[in-house]
């Protein structure tokens, strides 16, 4: 290296990053490494071996959205553990990650796998974390005490004994690692989270592992017989095929176009009839999306064979699938550059290596490539490059052993599973807004009732909010209140305590005013203003005559204009038919007899005023009777002023 600014400082790869937005991380403390510093590690890897095989039922046939559930030792010191406290580096502890990317359910069925863990071995503290943090807190978000929040909560959540366990402000403000693992030991009922917490977090997981076998979907597919050996032998590498698929590119379509690894004999390949299972996740991303085969892909059955054409095309979409990974993977694994890589490149623009070149320029490429030649160098290229070349050896492996087409005939392959969930959707995610909003809708009420017994004990539940002592003018009284009020240059807003009372000393406020408009010699704060111009604060030397004759011009001319404005405005509308839609202050309108006209009925009309109130209620309630139970402006902006709205009554009885 030439000069410090092209060797990018080993502090680097120290650094903590945000994990990514798709990954779970996990670390679990053996009791015994915690209070004994002396105890050896060969307790941690028996409880490796031990959580492995109590684990394995619940794992062996679930398909992960992208990587299988890992657990490996951390002994130190291990600089690229993933923990985000400092001491977990030098502490000994078994760690894994698990990306889920867009199959939730890999994230929950883990938390499950964790929670039945510390259930079977208590003598351990799990912490589990994502992109979002915390992300069980989250879960429980309405529950949780008020001091409890992103920044408070570090090295305080832990999965304990099958429970969860947050340890309390109160005991300890600042706690590092250590000191968290060594009150969950000594003093576990302390730390054990209230009931409502843990239910909402429980609940999250109730029904697995039933639920992720459910998760799953088999289906019946026409593969080559390449493609066909793999998924014998190594079936959870259909994750890799549809993550391949779904996230293809220019350059990885390329390999797709020729096929060499998984179509050696182009279209006089033959195609095999096998039984693939995958998640439902993968499948959507297989099904949902329209794909053309290949040039050299054997020709698919007619379209009017709808079974054998689905069969073909979503085995072409596997084929091609395990075509592009297989190639991307090879290459990658000689350039080593994956995940690890763009870790390390983002920290060097973080740290400002590249000096906000820009990307492309002669400059920043050979800075680029200066930053890769030193990345090439380090155990993280190599750990990456057997990363991502492991795919490509067991492929190779698998393919090298003898197989034929007559390896896969003559089996019975059971049909596909039913896949009416694909339009069924709607309904559970309409189920877990509704949960949603019960939840929410509990907290609002709780709050409220503390607020309330806060303000006022001796007073009951307010009008507001019974339904039979619902007053319409509060609604007419509540809107001029918010438009007489003044504005700022942030907009309107409707006050936060609409009842609060305000003290306010007149004649000291009289006395204010006039101290600033009056200099202290006596002379007004407008002196300096020009002869002949007019200030509505030079009035001093007009007498009493003179301003009661200029205020009755005044408002002559007002009455002149408003008289004169009126007129138009009512010429204007005179040919719609807007003013029929008002309510009038005449309550009783008289029925049509014979012998009135259709004159006379548009003459009272005309000479019966409008009533702005009732029609500004009457506006309100039909826009708050159309939005039927949903959000809108009518409820948000009453709402807001403190006026809550009947219930239907003929709604409420159904």
């Amino acid at each position: 290296m030439e000069s410090s600014t092209e060797s990018p400082p080993s502090s680097i790869f120290n650094q903590k990053h945000h994990p990514p937005h798709d990954t779970v991380f996990y670390s679990i403390y053996l009791d015994s490494l915690i209070l004994n510093s002396t105890t050896t590690t060969t307790a941690l890897q028996s409880l490796h071996l031990q959580i492995l095989q109590t684990l394995s039922p619940f794992t062996n046939h679930y398909i992960w959205q992208h990587q299988p559930f890992t657990l490996s030792l951390s002994i130190p010191p291990n600089p690229t553990c993933p923990c985000p406290s400092p001491s977990a580096t030098t502490l000994p502890h078994l760690h894994g990650h698990l990306r889920y990317g867009d199959n939730l359910d890999d994230e929950w069925f883990l938390v499950f796998l964790l929670f039945h863990t510390s259930l079977r071995f208590p003598n351990l503290s799990i912490r589990l974390w994502d992109s979002d943090g915390e992300f069980l807190l989250i879960e429980a978000a309405f529950h949780l005490p008020r001091w409890l929040n992103p920044e408070t909560a570090l090295n305080r959540l832990f999965l304990r004994n099958g429970n969860l366990h947050i340890v309390p402000k109160t005991r300890i403000p600042n706690p590092s690692l250590i000191d968290s693992l060594k009150f969950l030991i000594n003093s576990p009922n302390e730390s054990l989270a209230s009931e409502p917490i843990q239910l909402a977090v429980k609940n999250r997981i109730s029904g697995y592992p039933e639920k992720a076998m459910k998760n799953m979907h088999t289906v019946r597919v026409r593969v080559p017989v390449s493609v066909a050996q793999v998924l014998k032998h190594e079936p959870c590498l259909i994750s890799l095929a549809v993550e391949g698929f779904y996230d293809r590119d220019v350059d990885s379509m390329k390999f797709a176009a020729r096929m060499e690894r998984f179509l050696p004999r182009g279209k006089e390949e033959e195609l095999v009839t096998v039984s693939v299972r995958m998640s439902r996740a993968m499948y959507a991303q297989l099904v949902r999306q329209t794909f053309r085969a290949p040039k050299v892909y054997p020709a698919a059955p007619p379209p009017g064979e709808r079974e054998a054409f689905f069969e073909a095309e979503l085995g072409m979409k596997i084929a091609c699938g395990f075509e592009m990974m297989y190639q991307q993977s090879k290459r990658d694994g000689v350039e080593g550059k994956g995940r690890t890589w763009e870790a390390f490149k983002k920290s060097l623009e973080e740290v400002g290596y590249f000096q906000g070149l820009l990307p492309g320029s002669s400059e920043y490429q050979r800075l680029l490539q200066s930053a890769e030649e030193y990345y090439m160098n380090t155990s993280l290229h190599s750990r990456e490059s057997e990363l991502m070349s492991a795919p490509v050896r067991r492929i190779d492996e698998v393919l090298a052993l003898p197989h034929s087409v007559d390896d896969f005939k003559g089996h019975d392959v059971p049909p596909s599973d039913d896949d009416s969930w694909l339009d069924n959707g709607e309904e559970e995610l309409d189920s877990a807004l509704l949960e949603r909003q019960k939840e929410m809708e509990l907290y609002e009420s709780k709050h409220k009732k503390k607020g309330k017994g806060k303000e006022n004990p001796d007073v009951g539940p307010s009008s507001g909010s019974k339904t039979d002592e619902f007053d319409p003018s509060n609604i007419a009284k509540s809107m001029q209140a918010f438009v007489n009020t003044l504005s700022s240059y942030k907009g309107a807003e409707a006050p936060d305590d609409r009842n609060r009372e305000v003290d306010l000393d007149v004649d000291q406020f009289i006395k204010d005013m006039e101290s600033i408009m009056r200099c202290p010699g006596g002379e007004t704060a407008n002196s300096n203003v020009e002869e002949g111009s007019s200030s509505d604060l030079d009035f001093d030397d007009s007498d009493e005559s003179d301003m009661d004759e200029s205020g009755e011009d005044n408002k002559d001319d007002m009455d002149a204009f408003m008289r004169s404005y009126s007129d138009v405005m009512n010429e204007q509308l005179k040919s719609t038919t807007l003013h029929r839609s008002f309510v009038r202050a005449k309550e009783q309108i008289p029925k049509k007899d014979e012998g009135t006209s259709a004159a006379t009925e548009d003459m009272d009309e005309d000479f019966s005023p409008v009533d702005v109130d009732v029609n500004l209620v009457k506006s309100f309630l039909d826009s708050f009777s159309s939005q039927q139970g949903l959000p809108g402006p009518a409820s948000n902006l009453l709402g807001l002023m403190g006026v809550q709205f009947p219930q239907d009554a003929n709604k409420k009885g159904k």
